[in-house]
């Protein structure tokens, strides 16, 4: 059997129970297509599965692969799948249920990748497939942004806020920005308000915003409330609001699962990067062996934009 390099968990755990280690490569199924890694990604979706907090939503069989955005070239195609052809470049969102991406090879079901856009390269594309998600159901989908509102975003420099901020952006919004040692590169995504929460309690200056997107969780979701005017909404992507809460406020609520497929928005979203509305922002890249070290690096909060884990030269 076909041997890889993989980073896999054996049990739940902090980042010392990553293991870069042989595995059995994985072979397409109906549908799906064999991808040759060149570029993946940590996400704090992925601390947060490796760590066990997600075990009441995924119950993964170990020892599992993990990471879920992934940029490279078509190794092999399954049966039924004539989209794409062995070379073809793509980028897409893997995991989540199944072995992820932390992988020199990764098994995507077809609806789940598409062309990457002309102007990245495998990094730049890497970083966009699971924020693009996040970001695209949280503001479109749940939220239904529309041009005139104001949008509060917290975390806005990280990797879902980034993106999240030149969608909303892109879509006519007024966007209002948090951050601490990120304020100048919220200054030029471009954010219209700047926020710095460690001098400024974000709710004495946000008021009467039509969305809030929570990428923090905690005191920062309790306190968003009376940021909203009645009938907006506050959607998470890291914990449930409260709908006792919500109704209390005049509100609504909701909860991202960012769930596949993917594939129509990747398309979508690859002629506004090659129309330059949206660009990624890539801060770090590191061979796939370092996975530890970013896991830390993204558990330690203030990452600006994505880290890669590069796999294929």
């Amino acid at each position: 059997m076909a041997q890889m390099k993989a980073v896999r968990i054996h049990a739940y755990g902090g980042p010392d129970v990553l293991k870069y280690e042989d595995a059995a490569r994985p072979t397409p199924g109906l549908n799906e297509v064999l991808v040759r890694v060149h570029s993946t990604t940590v996400n704090p979706f992925d601390c947060a599965l490796r760590a066990g907090y997600l075990a009441g939503y995924f119950q993964p069989t170990f020892p599992v692969v993990l990471g879920t955005d992934v940029a490279g070239t078509i190794e092999e195609v399954g049966p039924g799948t004539n989209s794409f052809a062995p070379g073809d470049r793509v980028y897409g969102r893997g995991g989540v249920s199944r072995d992820g991406t932390n992988a020199e090879y990764a098994v995507l079901p077809i609806t789940d990748v598409a062309s990457p856009p002309a102007s990245l390269d495998f990094a730049q594309a890497a970083a966009l497939p699971h924020v693009v998600l996040t970001a695209w159901q949280a503001l479109f989908e749940l939220a239904g942004l529309a041009p005139g509102q104001t949008v509060l975003i917290h975390g806005a420099a990280g990797g879902v806020g980034h993106v999240a901020t030149q969608l909303a952006k892109w879509r006519g919004a007024k966007v209002i920005g948090t951050a601490s040692k990120n304020i100048d590169f919220l200054r030029e995504l471009p954010v219209d308000q700047v926020i710095n929460y460690e001098t400024t309690p974000f709710e004495s200056v946000a008021r009467d915003v039509d969305v809030v997107l929570d990428i923090i969780g905690g005191d920062t979701q309790e306190r968003s409330w009376q940021t909203l005017k009645k009938g907006g909404i506050l959607v998470s992507t890291v914990q449930p609001p409260s709908q006792e809460t919500a109704e209390s406020y005049g509100v609504r609520q909701a909860m991202v699962y960012a769930n596949p497929p993917i594939g129509k928005t990747l398309t979508e979203l690859g002629a506004l990067v090659d129309a330059g509305t949206v660009r990624p922002y890539v801060s770090g890249i590191f061979p796939l062996s370092e996975v530890g070290r970013v896991h830390n690096m993204i558990e330690g909060k203030h990452t600006r934009g994505k880290l890669i884990l590069q796999v294929m030269d």
